[in-house]
């Protein structure tokens, strides 16, 4: 056996995960909020790094010009040429008055105190209602016990029940009531509502009527039928969450920008990438400058290492555009049925599909999608949601989205005194081709909230 060492050549492929790469694979799975938080980030710590102007509205050259015209000072003055008070005309009703505009919503505890501030009532009562008003949740119920509130306080028991019934005949109707009964009573009382068997069934039947269980309540209170039905329909209008309408929330809403809309123009879509979820960056002209008088040696070499990262940069972002664009683009051409008829034309599609058209991986193609949004004429959706399992069926295969809207079509224009079963349904979408079971069916009735047949019907 002989050992030596000997040098040989050979020629293999590696995939090299550079400091680059791993950044370009980040910016792409980024949603336009982190996106746009990186590139704030990346813009303190970047010299070179120049946000590109994207407000600009002008349409075109005349209209620069007109708003770059001198201002009048002859109208300006005229507005003070009395020493008297006079508002000033708005002569651009185009502009926003942000005057007009309510910065912040009224909750429903400063709403409460409002209207205890306006009643004629001694200190004692004032300060028992505010205490009651602080243990209101955000729903408009009462969640502290009264003999500890009383306890606290160092009042009688009674004293706090009376200015309790009080904070209760507040607007919105419910309000301070300790569980759904007393609110819906609440409500019932005040609306003049003479039935008796209205307070009874609340009373007494509240989880029969959410079951709909009407045969029973009919029988055990010896009434018609119709008139459970009506009476359930009544109490069905009144609001359970009486101060929802008030939730602190509601100011916290956060809105979705779309990152491309597609629009139906001269009968062809087309797609447009919004450049305030990827904004468009510029080398800073100031330090380039810098670097081409090769000053400071040093001063260059930073600069020119803050230059190659923000090239980098402004590349992946656009790679990342384009990407976005490819993905989009592919998309369309698979779901055009879902742009034309709807839901039940959303056709099955998987990542692979996507990557294969536009020669990219399946990886590549869950971070574009993960997180984007398109605004379409038929509305707002995830780019995720073009992605669907589907069913084989005489029309072709159809998504498990085109399903469910049959679905739901069949129980929108079913005979409510007779809804469909799970298994006629089954058996209706058998007859129309799609074989699909009946616990399957369940299924996607559940995920569409819809309740079963024997709580759907009516009588």
């Amino acid at each position: 056996m002989k050992l030596g060492y000997n040098l040989t050549l050979e020629q293999t492929q590696k995939l090299i995960m550079t400091p680059e790469l791993r950044q370009a694979i980040q910016l792409l799975q980024f949603t336009s909020l982190e996106l746009n938080q990186y590139l704030k980030d990346q813009i303190q710590e970047n010299p070179m790094l120049d946000m590109a102007n994207i407000d600009e509205k002008h349409e075109n050259i005349d209209e620069y010009d007109k708003d770059r015209e001198e201002i009048d000072w002859k109208e300006y003055i005229e507005q003070y040429d009395d020493i008297s008070y006079r508002p000033q005309i708005d002569k651009n009703p185009e502009e926003y008055n942000y005057e007009n505009f309510v910065t912040e919503s009224q909750s429903l505890r400063e709403y409460l105190l409002f209207q205890l501030n306006v009643l004629k009532i001694d200190e004692d009562d004032r300060k028992i209602g505010e205490m009651l008003i602080e243990n209101i949740d955000e729903n408009g119920y009462l969640m502290g016990e009264l003999d500890q509130i009383s306890l606290d306080l160092g009042v009688e028991n009674k004293k706090v029940e009376n200015v309790l019934q009080i904070i209760q005949t507040f607007d919105p109707l419910g309000v301070g009531a300790r569980n759904l009964k007393e609110c819906l009573l609440i409500q019932v009382r005040e609306d003049g509502y003479i039935d008796p068997y209205v307070e009874l069934l609340i009373k007494d039947y509240l989880e029969d009527i959410g079951n709909n269980r009407l045969s029973k309540i009919s029988k055990e209170l010896n009434i018609d039928l119709k008139e459970v039905q009506f009476i359930c329909d009544y109490i069905k209008t009144l609001e359970p969450k009486p101060g929802r309408a008030y939730n602190d929330s509601c100011g916290e809403v956060k809105y979705i920008t779309p990152d491309a809309t597609i629009e139906f123009v001269d009968g062809e879509y087309i797609i447009l990438l919004n450049d305030v979820t990827g904004p468009r960056l510029n080398i800073n002209n100031f330090y380039k400058d810098l670097i081409r008088q090769k000053g400071d040696s040093n001063a260059t070499k930073y600069l020119t290492e803050k230059l190659n990262s923000a090239m980098w940069i402004i590349r992946s972002i656009e790679q990342r555009r384009q990407t976005i664009y490819n993905v989009i683009e592919s998309i369309l051409k698979f779901q055009m049925d879902f742009f034309e008829k709807g839901e039940i034309g959303l056709k099955p599609l998987t990542l692979k599909e996507v990557a294969e058209d536009i020669d990219m991986h399946e990886s590549t193609i869950s971070r574009a999608t993960n997180g984007k949004y398109v605004q379409t004429p038929r509305g707002l959706y995830e780019l995720k949601y073009f992605f669907t399992a589907g069913l084989s069926s005489d029309k072709g295969d159809m998504s498990s989205t085109g399903i469910k809207a049959l679905i739901k079509d069949l129980i929108d224009r079913e005979d409510k005194k007779k809804p469909y079963s799970d298994q006629k349904i089954t058996d209706i979408l058998k007859e129309k081709g799609i074989e699909i079971s009946r616990r399957t069916v369940a299924k996607y009735r559940d995920e569409l909230e819809i309740p079963s047949s024997s709580i759907r019907k009516r009588y």
